[in-house]
């Protein structure tokens, strides 16, 4: 896809400078009379667009606002002008959304989301542990500790998430994360295994059951909040 302009992925969704949407536009009215008129279509700043002061030129002066536009804003910026330059920018703009938009790209951003979510739950649960405990423990103890009190299973992910947990399973199921074996237990496939679940022993006290357990890491349910949260 040829880049007609400048896409910013810094943020929770993509967007475009004003001023270069203007630009490419060729649109002949002065920039900030032109986004003035364009706001009054109902755009609100914050929830269509951000308002940044773009760097200053060569021959210095002060820097000029720009604004940081959302995708479906410039869409609807682009059908406005009703040119053929608005025509092809707004082509570009549907490309851009829908590769945003496909599980691989909604992976990513899941993964990228669910690192930062772990390493904050990591050090709020090991600031509990030293709180807790009389004497420091080794650094691999300590480890340990503070994986074990992260990992969650399928129920407690399911009410974490606020749905059934048949149906959480059967999501799991259905997007090839996990699957049954012989004796019905629940396994990650092996491609998921690392990141986004943990295979423990397990044993139940009161039967003397001993067995593996699939648990649910921080990262797992970050992820598969924001899947389940984009159906």
């Amino acid at each position: 896809m040829n880049e007609l302009m400048k896409v910013d992925y810094s943020r929770t969704e993509p967007t475009v400078s004003g001023r270069e949407l203007h630009e490419f536009l060729e649109v002949e009215t002065r920039y900030n009379d032109w986004f003035r008129r364009m706001c009054e279509y109902g755009f609100s700043e914050g929830v269509d667009f951000y308002s940044i002061l773009s760097k200053t030129s060569e021959s210095g002066g002060r820097p000029s606002t720009d604004h940081q536009l959302s995708i479906p804003m410039a869409k609807e910026l682009c059908m406005i002008q009703r040119t053929d330059r608005g025509k092809q920018a707004r082509q570009y703009f549907i490309a851009i959304e829908k590769a945003w938009n496909t599980p691989e790209m909604i992976m990513s951003r899941a993964l990228k989301m669910a690192d930062v979510t772990i390493q904050q739950l990591r050090v709020e649960n090991s600031k509990l542990i030293v709180a807790n405990t009389t004497m420091l423990p080794k650094a691999e103890y300590f480890d340990e500790l503070v994986d074990r009190n992260l990992l969650t299973n399928f129920r407690d992910t399911a009410k974490e998430l606020r749905i059934k947990e048949k149906q959480f399973i059967q999501f799991l199921i259905n997007k090839k994360y996990v699957y049954r074996d012989q004796k019905g237990q629940l396994k990650p496939y092996a491609d998921k295994n690392t990141a986004l679940f943990e295979i423990k022993e397990a044993k139940n006290e009161k039967t003397g059951w001993v067995g593996t357990q699939t648990l649910i890491t921080p990262k797992g349910r970050e992820t598969f909040r924001l899947l389940m949260k984009g159906m």
